[in-house]
């Protein structure tokens, strides 16, 4: 019998493919996009981590949710100094959301204020991304626009509390084999998962629209 780990990410493989080969992210990583993409990219993730990580709290005692909630994880600070650096000290002052992020975040917190098992496929989608694929983006972004490796800029792809980050989604894939959920409910957060990388996707089409490239 599969572990729920292995259903997650074979259930979730076409829409997590479909995300990642979004003309956006190909764009951008190809160095197709100028900086300002880059940095319109980076605020739309501060929304949604916002949703996530706002939350977070209130779930850490919940018995489905709860064991997720790990402080290494975290991204709004390294966020928070990304988009500072992009953006300059005023950030705050122009952030805005794209539809299809607040959409997205929106999920994000009706999730997290009444299913925890859902909460917890928007948190798999996300950071076990980061530690994955986002180590790409990383590397892509400092060698295109020139931010220090691992500095300003891409510190939210950085995380500094986690030493081992192949035995970290080791564990984290473990703690998915180990949920409380029946089948049932097993079934709904793999159909969440999917619409988080349907909802991720939705995004960034939206950014491609805001960032075509010129003939």
């Amino acid at each position: 019998m599969e572990s729920f780990s292995t259903v997650i990410r074979t259930a979730s493989h076409e829409q997590h493919v479909e995300a990642e080969t979004s003309t956006f992210m190909g764009d951008l990583l190809g160095g197709r996009l100028g900086v300002a993409a880059f940095a319109r990219y980076t605020e739309q993730l501060w929304f949604v981590y916002e949703a996530l990580e706002s939350t977070a709290g209130r779930l850490a005692a919940d018995p489905v949710a709860g064991p997720f909630v790990r402080p290494e994880l975290l991204r709004m600070p390294a966020l928070e100094r990304d988009l500072a650096h992009l953006r300059g000290p005023g950030w705050r002052s122009t952030l805005s959301a794209l539809p299809a992020t607040r959409a997205y975040a929106d999920r994000v917190r009706e999730c997290a204020e009444g299913w925890p098992g859902g909460y917890v496929a928007h948190h798999y989608t996300r950071y076990l991304g980061d530690l994955s694929g986002g180590q790409v983006i990383r590397d892509r972004a400092e060698r295109t626009w020139g931010f220090a490796r691992k500095g300003d800029g891409v510190r939210f792809y950085v995380f500094e509390d986690i030493a081992n980050p192949a035995a970290f989604k080791r564990g984290y894939r473990e703690l998915l084999d180990a949920v409380e959920a029946d089948e049932l409910e097993r079934q709904r957060i793999v159909a969440e998962c999917r619409r988080a990388f349907d909802l991720n996707t939705g995004v960034f089409r939206a950014l491609g629209a805001e960032f075509p490239l010129s003939a």
